[in-house]
Order: C-alpha cells, then structure tokens, then sequence
C-alpha cells in the first residue's frame, strides 16, 4: 500500500477550510466520521460531510471567523495520519475571549480519502477549549 503523504493531508485541510461540499468530498468520503473533543456545544460525533459542514459553519459563526488551525507537524503512515496543529481564535463579540491550543488529529484514510478523524487536546487545553465554546 503506499503511504498516505503529507500534501494529503493538507489538501484535506485545505478542502475542508473552504466549506464547499464539493471540494470538501474529493478528499473525505461522504459518510466521514470526526470525533470533536471536550465536554462543550460542540463536542461528539459528526457522522458525514454534511454534518461536519455544518459543525464548521457553527464554528466560523462562534468565532467571528478567527478560527484558525496551524499545522506543527505531520506524520503519516500506509492508511492512517497524525498531525498536531495549533488551534487559535477568539469569541464573537468577544475578542479578548481567545482560544490558543495544541491538537492532535488522528486521522484514518481509504482509498485517498479520510473516512474517520479524531481530536486530541493537550494538557488544560480541554479545560480551555470547553470554556471558549461554552
């Protein structure tokens, strides 16, 4: 099987980043899973594109739009990849409200496509992370 490569993974990224469905579905498979950390309005299991769409959109509309994920580092295997990003933001209405942690994804491919993502928070970065959503 051939590696899964790190220009995979940021297409990914940067197909999710648009919020288009179309582009979204060249590199996730339709009934996708992403498992969302903490304890918070936005945590748990989104079950396919539309879903993970729409937790996408919820979040852009909580955050004004600063959401932002930085990619660290990337290492990736035959079908699977992780990556730890940097996730940074601030609250609508609320700019001095800021969310600043690291996250690791771990996240399962088939056939060129991710079918199964899942977060991790670092340290008291869920504590932080369920506060800014909340």
């Amino acid at each position: 099987m051939p590696l899964i490569t790190s220009e995979q993974v940021a297409a990914a990224y940067a197909a999710l980043s648009t919020g288009d469905r179309t582009r979204m579905l060249e590199c996730w498979h339709e009934d996708m899973r992403w498992l969302v950390p903490g304890h918070n309005r936005l945590s748990g299991w989104k079950n396919n594109v539309d879903e993970f769409l729409a937790f996408m959109a919820e979040v852009g509309r909580l955050s004004d739009n600063s959401f932002r994920m930085d990619s660290v580092v990337v290492n990736t295997t035959e079908d699977s990849s992780a990556d730890v990003t940097r996730n940074t933001g601030h609250r609508a209405g609320d700019p001095g409200r800021r969310l600043d942690i690291d996250v690791i994804h771990w996240m399962r491919w088939r056939a060129g496509k991710v079918y199964e993502a899942r977060g991790a928070i670092f340290g008291d970065g869920t504590a932080q992370y369920d506060a800014f959503w909340s």
